[in-house]
Protein backbone atom coordinates (compact mmCIF):
# COMPACT_ATOMS: atom_id res chain seq x y z
CA UNK A 1 0.00 0.00 0.00
CA UNK A 2 0.99 3.68 -0.92
CA UNK A 3 2.45 5.86 2.02
CA UNK A 4 -0.82 8.59 1.53
CA UNK A 5 0.04 12.15 0.54
CA UNK A 6 0.16 15.10 2.93
CA UNK A 7 -3.02 16.01 0.42
CA UNK A 8 -5.06 12.79 1.45
CA UNK A 9 -3.97 13.24 5.04
CA UNK A 10 -4.63 16.86 5.41
CA UNK A 11 -8.39 15.81 3.74
CA UNK A 12 -8.51 12.34 5.06
CA UNK A 13 -9.18 10.47 1.70
CA UNK A 14 -6.96 7.68 2.51
CA UNK A 15 -8.40 5.17 0.29
CA UNK A 16 -7.22 4.77 -3.66
CA UNK A 17 -9.25 4.81 -6.72
CA UNK A 18 -8.50 3.27 -9.83
CA UNK A 19 -7.91 6.45 -11.06
CA UNK A 20 -4.93 7.29 -8.49
CA UNK A 21 -3.70 3.52 -9.53
CA UNK A 22 -3.47 4.68 -13.59
CA UNK A 23 -1.94 7.87 -12.62
CA UNK A 24 0.58 6.13 -10.52
CA UNK A 25 0.97 3.78 -12.86
CA UNK A 26 3.89 4.79 -15.65
CA UNK A 27 1.80 4.74 -19.41
CA UNK A 28 2.68 5.36 -22.88
CA UNK A 29 0.17 7.87 -24.27
CA UNK A 30 -0.61 7.22 -28.17
CA UNK A 31 -1.58 9.79 -30.65
CA UNK A 32 -4.73 7.66 -31.87
CA UNK A 33 -8.33 9.02 -30.47
CA UNK A 34 -9.99 6.70 -28.12
CA UNK A 35 -12.74 5.00 -29.81
CA UNK A 36 -15.89 6.08 -27.56
CA UNK A 37 -19.22 5.64 -28.04
CA UNK A 38 -21.63 8.33 -27.44
CA UNK A 39 -24.77 7.87 -27.69
CA UNK A 40 -27.17 10.19 -30.15
CA UNK A 41 -28.75 12.48 -27.15
CA UNK A 42 -25.23 13.60 -26.32
CA UNK A 43 -24.43 14.62 -29.74
CA UNK A 44 -27.96 16.57 -30.00
CA UNK A 45 -26.70 17.92 -26.54
CA UNK A 46 -23.42 19.43 -28.03
CA UNK A 47 -25.09 20.42 -31.32
CA UNK A 48 -27.34 21.83 -29.98
CA UNK A 49 -24.72 24.28 -27.60
CA UNK A 50 -23.05 25.15 -31.15
CA UNK A 51 -26.33 26.52 -32.57
CA UNK A 52 -27.17 28.57 -29.44
CA UNK A 53 -23.51 30.14 -29.92
CA UNK A 54 -23.92 31.55 -33.59
CA UNK A 55 -26.97 33.16 -32.23
CA UNK A 56 -26.61 37.16 -31.59
CA UNK A 57 -25.25 37.95 -28.49
CA UNK A 58 -27.03 41.71 -26.70
CA UNK A 59 -24.83 43.56 -25.06
CA UNK A 60 -24.94 45.12 -22.02
CA UNK A 61 -25.81 48.82 -21.78
CA UNK A 62 -22.94 50.75 -19.83
CA UNK A 63 -24.68 53.49 -17.45
CA UNK A 64 -23.89 55.64 -14.49
CA UNK A 65 -26.04 55.84 -12.02
CA UNK A 66 -26.58 58.28 -8.59
CA UNK A 67 -28.77 59.74 -6.35
CA UNK A 68 -29.51 63.49 -5.01
CA UNK A 69 -31.57 64.20 -2.04
CA UNK A 70 -34.93 62.85 -3.51
CA UNK A 71 -34.08 60.96 -6.49
CA UNK A 72 -32.38 58.20 -8.57
CA UNK A 73 -30.94 59.32 -11.82
CA UNK A 74 -30.00 57.02 -14.54
CA UNK A 75 -28.01 57.73 -17.76
CA UNK A 76 -26.50 56.17 -20.89
CA UNK A 77 -25.43 56.62 -24.21
CA UNK A 78 -27.99 55.53 -26.71
CA UNK A 79 -26.92 57.47 -29.91
CA UNK A 80 -28.08 55.62 -32.80
CA UNK A 81 -31.23 54.33 -30.55
CA UNK A 82 -34.61 56.28 -31.54
CA UNK A 83 -36.40 56.65 -28.80
CA UNK A 84 -39.18 54.75 -29.86
CA UNK A 85 -36.69 51.44 -30.05
CA UNK A 86 -36.08 51.67 -26.31
CA UNK A 87 -38.43 49.84 -23.39
CA UNK A 88 -37.57 51.06 -19.61
CA UNK A 89 -39.41 48.50 -17.29
CA UNK A 90 -39.28 49.86 -13.18
CA UNK A 91 -40.12 48.29 -10.43
CA UNK A 92 -39.90 49.61 -6.94
CA UNK A 93 -36.39 48.29 -6.76
CA UNK A 94 -35.71 47.47 -10.39
CA UNK A 95 -34.81 49.13 -13.56
CA UNK A 96 -34.55 47.35 -16.80
CA UNK A 97 -33.14 49.09 -20.03
CA UNK A 98 -33.55 47.66 -23.13
CA UNK A 99 -33.17 48.91 -26.99
CA UNK A 100 -31.58 47.79 -30.55
CA UNK A 101 -29.44 49.67 -32.29
CA UNK A 102 -29.54 49.01 -35.92
CA UNK A 103 -26.40 48.98 -38.22
CA UNK A 104 -26.29 50.78 -41.26
CA UNK A 105 -23.45 48.90 -43.10
CA UNK A 106 -21.53 51.23 -46.03
CA UNK A 107 -18.49 48.97 -46.65
CA UNK A 108 -18.26 45.57 -46.42
CA UNK A 109 -16.49 43.22 -43.84
CA UNK A 110 -13.45 43.21 -46.40
CA UNK A 111 -13.05 47.02 -46.31
CA UNK A 112 -13.07 47.92 -42.56
CA UNK A 113 -9.76 48.64 -40.75
CA UNK A 114 -11.67 48.63 -37.24
CA UNK A 115 -15.01 47.61 -36.03
CA UNK A 116 -15.39 48.58 -32.15
CA UNK A 117 -18.79 50.05 -32.30
CA UNK A 118 -21.71 47.49 -30.92
CA UNK A 119 -24.84 46.75 -32.97
CA UNK A 120 -27.88 44.56 -32.20
CA UNK A 121 -29.85 44.68 -29.19
CA UNK A 122 -29.01 45.85 -25.82
CA UNK A 123 -30.22 45.64 -22.13
CA UNK A 124 -29.07 46.19 -18.96
CA UNK A 125 -31.23 45.75 -15.55
CA UNK A 126 -30.09 47.62 -12.28
CA UNK A 127 -30.75 47.36 -8.28
CA UNK A 128 -31.83 50.47 -7.19
CA UNK A 129 -30.75 51.44 -3.53
CA UNK A 130 -33.76 52.83 -2.71
CA UNK A 131 -37.16 52.59 -3.24
CA UNK A 132 -38.90 54.24 -5.81
CA UNK A 133 -42.16 56.26 -6.97
CA UNK A 134 -42.87 54.36 -10.23
CA UNK A 135 -45.76 56.49 -11.81
CA UNK A 136 -44.02 59.83 -11.45
CA UNK A 137 -40.45 58.41 -13.24
CA UNK A 138 -39.69 60.25 -15.97
CA UNK A 139 -37.24 59.25 -18.83
CA UNK A 140 -35.51 61.97 -21.50
CA UNK A 141 -33.32 61.55 -24.31
CA UNK A 142 -30.82 64.40 -25.86
CA UNK A 143 -28.01 64.01 -28.56
CA UNK A 144 -28.22 60.44 -27.19
CA UNK A 145 -27.71 60.19 -24.13
CA UNK A 146 -30.42 58.70 -21.76
CA UNK A 147 -31.83 60.29 -18.68
CA UNK A 148 -34.06 58.43 -16.28
CA UNK A 149 -35.32 60.23 -12.72
CA UNK A 150 -36.57 58.44 -10.68
CA UNK A 151 -38.54 60.06 -7.31
CA UNK A 152 -37.13 58.03 -4.60
CA UNK A 153 -40.20 57.03 -1.62
CA UNK A 154 -40.44 59.41 1.01
CA UNK A 155 -40.17 57.14 4.30
CA UNK A 156 -39.90 59.30 6.72
CA UNK A 157 -43.61 61.36 5.34
CA UNK A 158 -46.73 60.37 7.60
CA UNK A 159 -50.33 61.27 7.42
CA UNK A 160 -53.00 61.22 9.79
CA UNK A 161 -55.85 59.24 8.65
CA UNK A 162 -59.69 59.74 10.33
CA UNK A 163 -61.38 57.07 11.89
CA UNK A 164 -65.07 56.97 9.93
CA UNK A 165 -68.16 55.13 11.71
CA UNK A 166 -70.41 52.84 9.59
CA UNK A 167 -73.62 53.42 11.60
CA UNK A 168 -76.75 51.92 10.23
CA UNK A 169 -79.50 54.20 8.96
Amino acid sequence: MKKPSFLDRLTGSFGTSKFDEVLDEDHEFSDEAPDLDYDKDQQNEWQADEEYDETPQEGELPVDMYQTGDEVIIRALVAGVAPEDLEISITRDLVVIKGHREEIQEAHDDNYYHRELFWGGFSRSLQLPEEVIIDEAEAHEKHGLLEVRLPKVDKGRSTRLKVRSHTQK
